[in-house]
This record gives C-alpha cells, sequence and structure tokens, in this order.
C-alpha cells in the first residue's frame, strides 16, 4: 500500500455509519476515491483513505444524472 493512512472497508463502514454491504457495493463500483486494492489468495482486500470518511459520513456517494433546474 502507499503511504496514505488507509482503513479497511469494515473501519470505514462502521465509521460512516452504513452497512458493510453497501461498503463493499461503493468499493466494488469504484465509487469512492483513493481506494487502493490488494490480491489476496482470498479475493480482493479493499483499503480506503482515511481522510475519505469525512466526505462520506452520513451520505453517500453522488450516483445518477444532476437533478433538472426547475422551470416556472
Amino acid at each position: 500500500m502507499g503511504d496514505k493512512d488507509m482503513i479497511s472497508a469494515k473501519e470505514f463502514a462502521d465509521l460512516v455509519g452504513r452497512p458493510y454491504q453497501t461498503i463493499m457495493y461503493w468499493l466494488r463500483n469504484d465509487l469512492v476515491p483513493g481506494v487502493e486494492v490488494v490480491q489476496e489468495s482470498r479475493g480482493p482486500v479493499y483499503f480506503v483513505p482515511r481522510e475519505a470518511v469525512k466526505q462520506f459520513k452520513g451520505k453517500g456517494p453522488k450516483r445518477g444524472r444532476p437533478l433538472k433546474a426547475k422551470t416556472k
């Protein structure tokens, strides 16, 4: 891994208050920036930058289309 302060996917899930399965969906679909993946014999292991906790605490990644401007 790089020299950033990294945490496990489980720690990330606990810190942002989201289910582990939701976090794994985000990680597998590249919705969290700066994630490092290490290939282990049992499969990929994800490490998340600790700084990402601030960005995702209490909310999820931005997804979908931008909202249309309301017209009168």
